[in-house]
């Protein structure tokens, strides 16, 4: 039987892995929502590849913007391939640490409040 510590770190483990390695594999043209916003704007067809100019335009003016930390899985154009892995490490990692806190604070909330008739 494998303990607790041995699985969180195993699955952490693959998921770098595998994040890692869908760098490499992520096509370069946009699918989903990307996809459908150039076409709604006449900046793709719908059969067609994506123009390397192409790019979605939105109306911001008086509502909430932000910029992403790690825009199109990478940080920055200059560190290339090597960005993306960071990146990816790095948005993996920091998720594992959200869950864990999450884990960790409804396991605390859990023992302040047990539920009625347990002690």
């Amino acid at each position: 039987m494998i303990d607790n510590k041995t699985l969180i770190v195993g699955g952490l483990i693959i998921a770098i892995l595998v994040g890692v390695v869908a760098v490499f594999m992520a096509s370069s043209d946009p699918d989903g929502l990307e996809s459908t916003a150039l076409i709604i704007q006449g900046g793709k067809t719908l059969t067609g590849p994506t123009p390397p100019d192409a790019e979605i335009v939105e109306n911001m003016e008086g509502k909430f913007a932000y910029s992403a930390p790690m825009p199109d899985y990478s940080l920055g154009e200059g560190m290339g391939s090597m960005g993306g892995i960071l990146a990816i490490i790095g948005g993996t990692v920091l998720a594992f640490l959200v869950v864990i806190g999450l884990v960790y604070a409804l396991k605390i909330a859990g023992k302040k409040n047990p539920p009625n008739g347990v002690q």
